[in-house]
């Protein structure tokens, strides 16, 4: 099996992470792709987050249009920090048989030697990492060579999606169309669960 780990926030989780799993599914021949929310990302702040259980519930309805991806509530359970390390660790150990790959952003990729325990992360995964501009790929392929010796590095061209979830908390807030971004379930899970600063109504068109 060769599975990606898709880790983040999800907050909530939109079609732009869709359309990045779809393409890494798709380049790396992968047969499966877990979300893995977060519970509480190293560089982030968790004030604006929706709750736990709210963010896998919308993991999970994101997952239910793709058989082959997959919601996990590992992170959720922990009860520290989400460094990668831990994650790629529990997966490798419990599905011995598995092939792993980690996807990250190409800033991510950049940044990489400054992760927590990186070089044990390529002892347990691949790295899967997203190249969105054209004229990036070629600074991102520098990096990832510099790092091949101490585990796989693949570069995926996945075309940019301009979304991000920050801006869909903003839509929702001042009650804004958000059904072009998101999964016409998940706008009915934030309308239902009264998400991100209590919409009454989201407008699906």
């Amino acid at each position: 099996m060769r599975i990606g780990i898709f880790g983040g926030s999800f907050n909530p989780p939109h079609n732009g992470h869709l359309h990045l799993a779809e393409s890494v599914h798709a380049a790396l021949g992968l047969d499966e792709v877990w979300l893995v929310p977060a519970k509480r990302p190293p560089h982030k702040s968790a004030d604006a987050y929706a709750p736990e259980e709210d963010r896998l519930e919308m993991c999970r309805l994101a997952a239910e249009e793709y058989p082959w991806m997959h919601a996990k509530d590992y992170e959720l359970r922990q009860d520290q920090v989400s460094y990668s390390y831990y994650t790629v660790t529990h997966f490798a150990k419990a599905y011995p048989d598995a092939e792993f790959f980690l996807l990250i952003g190409g800033d991510m990729l950049r940044t990489f030697t400054k992760w927590h325990r990186w070089q044990e992360i390529l002892q347990y995964t691949s790295l899967a990492a997203i190249a969105r501009e054209p004229e990036e790929y070629a600074e991102l392929e520098q990096c990832a060579e510099n790092l091949r010796q101490y585990g796989g590095i693949y570069l995926v061209n996945v075309e940019s999606f301009p979304i991000s979830s920050t801006k869909i908390r903003e839509n929702v807030q001042k009650r804004s169309d958000n059904s072009c971004y998101l999964p016409k379930k998940i706008v009915q899970y934030i309308d239902k669960r009264n998400l991100y600063a209590g919409s009454d109504d989201l407008c699906i068109r």
